[in-house]
């Protein structure tokens, strides 16, 4: 009877150590919720620039500046603002989208690097000067690498060799634990 509960404690073993490698690949990965909505793409080239009455934004998409500006204390478009933008040293001409939204056609693209961006704002009987650095760089291309297949099989090959060691080392003790002599006097 002994034998039989040292085999099935080593038997238990083996199962719980064969489990072991399982356990440890479970990472955030496998949460089974939904995923997070993933970037569709680069984030384009922007630039923000603030001061104690205004924040202007400025979004460049390829030759297209789209430009946003608000009142600092409420984060209101600028109703009635006259804005005038200086994108590295010349001025650059500007259309009025809606209130505190503006855009611009740049000639050429520009060219990587940071460019300087002087922005004055007149709104009624408030004036400011903004001043920020527009940053422009080719786009990274980022290639996530996917856990090699090898590292889940070895993790079942590892638990595998784990469990059969532990079977063998309870077989071989159970044998031992049985008498040569194990049948009775006739």
């Amino acid at each position: 009877m002994q034998t039989l509960s040292s085999l099935a404690a080593a038997l238990g073993l083996a199962l719980l150590l064969g489990g072991a490698p399982l356990a440890a690949l479970a990472d955030a990965g496998h949460d089974h919720d939904e995923a997070p909505a993933a970037p569709s793409g680069p984030a384009m080239p922007r630039f923000a620039a603030t001061s104690d009455l205004f924040e202007l934004v400025g979004v460049l998409d390829g030759t297209q500046l789209s430009l946003y500006l608000d009142h600092a204390a409420d984060n209101r478009p600028v109703a009635d603002a006259q804005l005038e933008l200086d994108l590295g040293g010349k001025p650059l001409a500007l259309t009025r989208v809606a209130e505190g939204e503006f855009r611009a056609t740049l000639a050429a693209p520009l060219p990587e690097g940071e460019t300087p961006v002087t922005a004055t704002v007149v709104a009624g009987d408030d004036s400011d000067l903004l001043a920020a650095t527009l940053d422009v760089h080719a786009p990274e291309v980022h290639t996530e690498a996917a856990a090699p297949r090898w590292r889940s099989a070895g993790a079942w090959g590892a638990g595998a060799v784990v469990a059969v060691l532990a079977l063998g080392w309870a077989l071989r003790r159970a044998r031992s634990a049985i008498p040569a002599n194990a049948g009775g006097a006739a």
